[in-house]
C-alpha cells in the first residue's frame, strides 16, 4: 500500500498550521492548501489518504469540494470543518456522504483521532480495490497472453508466479514478441498501487537520459526552468520498466546501480535522497552476458538485475499459436477500424504458418490489421533466406493444424480426428509427439 496522506484545506493560516503541525507530529504526510484552487492536481478516485475541508471558505466551498470529491469517489473519506453556525449544515454534508464532521475551537486530538479513523478505512478500501484488481488480471491472463501451445501455457504459469513478488524481472525475447504486454501483467497481477512507468532506453539521447530517469531541480542545468519528477520517482510505490535496457548510456548504468541498490535517487541539482519503492521490470533482445563480457554493458548492473528471467519464444517456434492469434487480431483490428470481421480462409492460415516471422506476433498483429483492411497480404515479400529442411516445414504445418482443430472441438480427440480424417489413434500418436497441449477451451 502507499504511504496515506492527508490533504488539509483551511483559509485560516493559523489553523491550517495548526493541524499540519498535529498530524506530522503523529507521523502522517501532510499537504496544506488555503483553498480549493490551490490543491494539488489529483485523481480522487486514486487519491491514497484522506481530505478535511473547511465549509467556508473563498473560491469554491467545502460543500461543492464534498459534492465533487464524492461524485468522483463516494468512499473517499472528505471530513468538514464547521463554524458555529455550519452544523446543521455538516449534519446535511453526513448525510451526503462526508465522513465526518469536527466543530471549532478542536483540540489537537480530536483531530488525531477522527484522522486516523478516516485513513484506516481507506486504507481498507484501497486493498480491497487492489485485490480486486488483481483477481480480475489472473482471470484475463489468457485473454492477454494468447495462445494453448506449451511454451505459453508455461509462459502464463511463469508471470503469474512471480507477479505477486517484488523481485525485479529481466524479461528477453526478439523485437515484436510483447516484452512490454509481459511487463504490464506482472505489473496488473501484483497488487501494486502506483503506475506503471515505461522508458525505452533506445528512444532517449544520452545528454537527457539523466534529467529523464533521476529528475531535477528548477535551474539545475541550463534550460531547467521548473522541477522535473524523474521515471524512478514517478515510478513509486509502482512498476518502472525499461526497455531495450543494452541501449543504457555507460555512464547511466553506474547511477541507476546505485539506485538498485541503495533505492534512493537524488534529482540533478539537488543534495536530497528521496525513499522510493519501485519494482524493475527490464527486458532487451541482446545477449548482456556478451555485452558484459566486451566491456559495452555493466556486468555488476547485468547480475543485479538478471535475478528472475522470462524467455520469451519467438512466433515460430510456437506456430500451433498462429491461427488462435491471428484470429484474435483480426477480432480487435475489426473493432477498432469498425470494419465486419471478413472470414478468415484455410488457404490464408496455411501461408500464415510457413511464414518465417521475424517481426514476431507484431508482425502477425499488422498482417490481421491489412487482412481487415483487404490490403494485400506482405508474408512471403523478400523471403530470399535458406528454406527450412522440407521434414521440418511439414512437421511445424502438421503441428499446427492439429492444435487449431482441437482448439475448434474444444479438445475432443474423436471429433478432431473425423474433422482431420484419420484415425483416432494416428492423433494420440501425433498429439504426443508434438506434445500439443488437449485441454479444453473455456
Amino acid at each position: 500500500m502507499p504511504d496515506l496522506k492527508v490533504l488539509i484545506v483551511e483559509d485560516d493560516e493559523d489553523v491550517r498550521l495548526g493541524c499540519l503541525q498535529a498530524l506530522e507530529l503523529e507521523g502522517l504526510t501532510v499537504i496544506g492548501a488555503k483553498c480549493v484552487e490551490q490543491v494539488p492536481r489529483m485523481a480522487p478516485q486514486d487519491f491514497p489518504g484522506v481530505v478535511v475541508t473547511d465549509i467556508r471558505m473563498p473560491g469554491m466551498d467545502g460543500m461543492a469540494y464534498l459534492r465533487q470529491l464524492v461524485e468522483a469517489d463516494a468512499d473517499l473519506p472528505v471530513i468538514l470543518i464547521t463554524g458555529h453556525g455550519d452544523v446543521a449544515t455538516a449534519v446535511q454534508a453526513m448525510r451526503d456522504g462526508a465522513y465526518d464532521f469536527i466543530q471549532k475551537p478542536f483540540s489537537p486530538e480530536q483531530l488525531v483521532g477522527v484522522v486516523q479513523r478516516a485513513l484506516e478505512k481507506r486504507r481498507l478500501t484501497m486493498e480491497v480495490r487492489a485485490l480486486r484488481r488483481q483477481v480480475a488480471a489472473i482471470g484475463g491472463l489468457e485473454s492477454r497472453i494468447v495462445g494453448r501451445s506449451a511454451a505459453v501455457v508455461e509462459l502464463r504459469a511463469l508471470v503469474q508466479d512471480l507477479a505477486a513478488t517484488p523481485t525485479d524481472v529481466m524479461i528477453l525475447g526478439e523485437t515484436g514478441c510483447g516484452k512490454e504486454l509481459i511487463a504490464r501483467c506482472l505489473h496488473d497481477l501484483s497488487g501494486r498501487t502506483g503506475p506503471f512507468v515505461a522508458l525505452n532506453c533506445g528512444g532517449l539521447p544520452e545528454t537527457l537520459f539523466e534529467s529523464e530517469i533521476f529528475g531535477h531541480e528548477a535551474g539545475a542545468f541550463s534550460g531547467a526552468a521548473k522541477q522535473r519528477i524523474g521515471k524512478v520517482e514517478h515510478a513509486q510505490r509502482g512498476t518502472l520498466f525499461l526497455d531495450e535496457i543494452e541501449s543504457m548510456p555507460m555512464a547511466m548504468q553506474v547511477k541507476f546501480l546505485r539506485v538498485l541498490q541503495e533505492r534512493v535517487v537524488e534529482r540533478l541539482g539537488s543534495n536530497r535522497l528521496i525513499p522510493v519503492d519501485f519494482r524493475v521490470i527490464a527486458a532487451t533482445k541482446a545477449d548482456l552476458g556478451a555485452l558484459s563480457e566486451e566491456g559495452k554493458f555493466r556486468a555488476d548492473l547485468h547480475f543485479r538485475l538478471n535475478v528472475a528471467t522470462i524467455d520469451l519464444p519467438p512466433l515460430r517456434d510456437r506456430r500451433e499459436d498462429i491461427p488462435l492469434l491471428f484470429q484474435y487480431f483480426v477480432s480487435q483490428a475489426a473493432l477498432r477500424l469498425d470494419r465486419p470481421a471478413p472470414e478468415i480462409r484455410d488457404s490464408h492460415i496455411r501461408e500464415l504458418m510457413a511464414h518465417k516471422w521475424r517481426g514476431n506476433v507484431r508482425e502477425l498483429r499488422n498482417e490481421a490489421e491489412r487482412y481487415v483492411l483487404g490490403l494485400k497480404s506482405s508474408i512471403g515479400q523478400g523471403a530470399s533466406d535458406t528454406p527450412a529442411p522440407l521434414s521440418q516445414t511439414v512437421e511445424v504445418f502438421e503441428r499446427g493444424i492439429i492444435a487449431e482443430e482441437l482448439r475448434r472441438q474444444h479438445g475432443n480427440i474423436s471429433r478432431a480426428a473425423e474433422a482431420l480424417r484419420i484415425a483416432k489413434t494416428t492423433l494420440f500418436d501425433k498429439i504426443r509427439k508434438y506434445g500439443i497441449e488437449t485441454a479444453p477451451l473455456v
